[in-house]
């Protein structure tokens, strides 16, 4: 996944050339188009050159289908791939945004004269082209933007099948979700709990001349409470105060529920078996660590981190070596427990499911293009059989909470309806204190972002299971 910081694009003049950016941006349209993620083509960027790129590709994917649509009318015979490419990107970042979101990163004329530079180095035959048809748009702007905005693509800039599903989905909130993903989100930190509190980091930052404000915890909340912290402004975790020592994670406000949702005792509850002392506790889906940390950081765990992917275990240590917290890792698939499993139930499981990612399309703009209508089903498949699985790994009056990032009921209430279903009848109980969907919803039709959950997280995911007797 790509880092929650949000980069800003370089002013325009500066080092590396604009006419560089965009030649590599329009590659990582291009490349994403055709199904590769984002993150995957910034690691291919020159390293000097990848900020500039991730930002200008970030507000290029935001907008891309009211760019395409505006291709479409500009020139109705489809270009060449990379010509093309290159024109939806500079159209992308020509387009008008509205209030509350990245406004265009560059003058107009700027943009225009560096991408016909970009395109006389990489597609020259069509730089004359691209010339007259980014100056058209500019000469006819006032009538092509309401044009393109005709369509679904154009309007709110995700494929059809997903504005219809959304639309099916939350009726009173569709057009909120679609717009909120493309606004940027902010960037959100976690305070080690064993290292400090969010309001000393907040005047640390302060004193630095650093705007923060410390998050409004959700109601309820005991463990880890005051430990959120949220920048006024993105940066690069190298600047942020304590990072390298440990002392602060980036993870977005709903992300950082899980680990309290799934240690903190419900009112009056006593002797539970993930409160014992070092309770044994699985991370099912534990790649990149961050809910695996923050457990951690709450209680003195004997815990299990697991991940299907070794690469992306590896991630899973390298954020335990910088906080200097200590678990078992181990590679294996939650769905198969006899590959990894040593017989041992657990006391807690944190299952934070395979998902479309529908719930962070703000932070990673690409998912809306890369994911198929059919991946709803295909992933919900995937997280059935794990739930399914681990369940039975899980003591007698042990918690299940799972977790996936996405708005789409379907990976959500409908797959927890569904599980219990299965279940034989009392086997199960259902928590109330996990909160079932969180949107990304704007705080207002601004989208000015304020201090509390309901505006600053995430669209995630909860339900916090409590097994009560049988398998």
């Amino acid at each position: 996944m790509l880092p929650a910081a949000q980069p800003t694009p370089p002013a325009g003049g500066a080092s590396p050339p604009l006419g560089r950016l965009l030649e590599h941006t329009a590659d990582a349209v291009q490349a994403v188009r055709g199904g590769q993620s984002l993150t995957d083509v910034l690691a291919r960027c020159p390293p000097d050159l990848r900020p500039g790129v991730q930002a200008l590709s970030f507000h290029t994917l935001r907008w891309l289908g009211s760019a395409t649509e505006a291709r479409a009318l500009l020139a109705p015979k489809l270009p060449p791939p990379a010509v093309d490419a290159l024109l939806v990107t500079a159209l992308a970042l020509l387009w008008p945004t509205g209030a509350g979101q990245d406004p265009p990163p560059y003058a107009e004329h700027t943009l225009v004269d560096q991408a016909v530079s970009a395109a006389r180095v990489r597609t020259p035959a069509a730089a004359s082209f691209i010339n007259a048809v980014l100056r058209r748009f500019l000469r006819e702007r006032d009538s092509l933007v309401p044009a393109a905005q005709r369509s679904a693509l154009g309007a709110y800039n995700h494929p059809l099948w997903w504005v219809e599903r959304v639309k099916r989905d939350w009726p009173q909130h569709w057009q909120a979700l679609l717009a909120g993903a493309n606004r940027r989100p902010p960037m959100t930190l976690r305070v080690n709990a064993r290292r400090g509190t969010g309001e000393a980091y907040v005047h640390g930052l302060a004193a630095l001349g650093r705007a923060a404000t410390l998050a409004e915890d959700p109601p309820g909340t005991r463990l880890g409470a005051g430990q959120t912290v949220v920048l006024a402004q993105p940066c690069p975790v190298h600047q942020l105060p304590g990072f390298a020592e440990g002392e602060v994670s980036v993870q977005d406000a709903a992300a950082q529920r899980a680990a309290a949702l799934l240690l903190q005792p419900a009112e009056g509850d006593t002797g539970a078996p993930w409160q014992r002392p070092r309770a044994r506790v699985l991370d099912a889906c534990a790649a990149p660590g961050g809910k695996t940390a923050h457990l951690l950081e709450l209680a003195d765990l004997d815990l299990l981190a697991l991940d299907s992917d070794p690469l992306r275990l590896a991630r899973v240590q390298d954020n335990l070596n910088r906080l200097r917290l200590q678990a078992e890792l181990k590679a294996g698939d939650g769905r198969f427990p006899k590959g990894w499993w040593d017989g041992r139930p657990f006391d807690a499981i944190l299952l934070d499911a395979p998902c479309t990612a529908s719930g962070i399309v703000r932070r990673h703009p690409d998912v809306r293009w890369l994911r198929r209508q059919d991946d709803i089903q295909a992933l919900a498949r995937i997280q059935a059989e794990l739930l399914d699985a681990l369940w039975p790994l899980l003591v007698p009056g042990g918690r299940l909470l799972y977790a996936t990032c996405s708005i789409f009921p379907a990976e959500g209430r409908q797959q927890i309806d569904a599980f219990l279903q299965r279940l034989p009848p009392g086997a199960a109980v259902l928590e109330p204190q996990a909160p079932g969907h969180l949107l990304p919803l704007p705080d207002n039709a601004s989208g000015a972002i304020a201090n509390r959950p309901a505006a600053l997280q995430d669209g995630f995911f909860y339900a916090l299971l409590r097994k009560s007797s049988g398998p």
